[in-house]
């Protein structure tokens, strides 16, 4: 079953006929994680970088940010029974769209502060597919972990 991820928003699950997939990564960052031994995967699509511009909305929409969206993922993997050392995490996204003087730097911000918080808690990126200026689609299969990424017509997994 096809089950989509909003923006701000965060799907898990541990039914392999599940396909999680979000739409539109441009500046956003999509991340999925997954652990094959559970198994149980999720996909996050984190809208801004850090939630210190609004606190308030951060406590109501924590998967909104990036800095508090990915530790709520991981808090709520590791009570599903995802151990760190078998995590698989994936990123995509962080474009740079609608800002050609590079004023804002959402998306660069949003893989540095992702990167960050990875590396405080000894996780790296498996894989990612970030930057440049295209949109991109991002789907999970929980059957199997493989994570794909569409973009400019083309599939390819990641």
């Amino acid at each position: 079953m096809q089950i989509t991820v909003g923006i701000s928003d965060l799907k898990i699950s541990t039914s392999p006929m599940d396909i999680l997939i979000t739409y539109s990564l441009g500046s956003c960052i999509g991340v999925t994680m997954y652990d094959p031994e559970v198994p149980v995967g999720g996909l996050i699509h984190c809208m801004l970088p850090t939630s210190k511009i609004d606190e308030n909305r951060a406590a109501s929409t924590p998967y909104m940010f990036t800095d508090t969206g990915i530790p709520e993922m991981l808090r709520i993997m590791y009570s599903m029974g995802a151990q760190k050392r078998r995590l698989i995490v994936k990123a995509a996204g962080a474009a740079r769209l609608l800002d050609d003087e590079n004023t804002f730097r959402i998306g660069e911000r949003n893989e540095m502060v992702l990167r960050k918080i990875l590396w405080k808690n000894n996780l790296l990126l498996a894989a990612s597919d970030t930057g440049g200026s295209v949109a991109r689609t991002m789907l999970l299969q929980i059957k199997d972990g493989v994570t794909k990424i569409r973009s400019g017509g083309k599939e390819y997994e990641l």
